[in-house]
């Protein structure tokens, strides 16, 4: 399952975030086609979106994802968690995308962690509107025990082989992207 962080407040913001804002907004676009055609649920939240917005209009999610808005800055909110169990076994394999690296992504993550849960944070997909704290947060997030990693070689790992029916559409869309996934991970994924 892919659980997205992208609150309308940083699309109106972004300078705050420079190069950084559309790297990880196109990896979020990215995922969004890639999990249409694994079949992969979507989790979205805003955060307060009285006071910052609904999610952001680019990503055009699915109207299948779920979304909930939450004050806590952790996406594990009572209505998220509930959907996640009637959408998944006891535990679950998660890829986590959004902003802000050190508090929702963090938060979130290790509350996955500690609900044991196999938990993805995708580097190419998370962001900071201070840069200095990303590496931060990977590093700490890794040592906790989450995958850090990157989109594309999160969904090579949720294909497992290229003989499924998805892979030739998969790596359509990856070649199709090669040059926006690849600017992505040049971004943002310096650690």
């Amino acid at each position: 399952m892919l659980m997205l962080d992208f609150p309308l407040v940083y699309v109106i913001s972004r300078k705050s975030f420079g190069p950084l804002f559309m790297s990880f907004l196109e990896c979020g676009a990215f995922l969004d086609r890639e999990s249409s055609t694994l079949n992969i649920p979507i989790f979205a939240t805003t955060q307060n979106a009285a006071r910052l917005g609904p999610i952001c209009s680019e990503l055009s999610l699915p109207q299948s994802a779920f979304q909930a808005d939450k004050t806590a800055f952790s996406m594990l909110i009572p209505s998220l968690r509930s959907a996640l169990e009637s959408a998944s076994s006891s535990s679950y394999q998660v890829a986590i995308v959004g902003i802000e690296s050190h508090i929702c992504v963090t938060q979130t993550t290790l509350d996955l962690l500690a609900a044991g849960h196999k938990v993805y944070v995708l580097a190419d997909g998370v962001s900071s509107c201070n840069e200095g704290e990303r590496g931060v947060a990977f590093a700490r997030l890794a040592r906790e025990g989450a995958i850090v990693t990157t989109s594309e070689g999160w969904l090579y790992e949720c294909m497992g082989d290229a003989s499924i029916p998805e892979f030739k559409a998969i790596a359509g869309l990856v070649k199709e992207t090669k040059d926006s996934t690849g600017e992505a991970v040049q971004t943002l994924c310096k650690m």
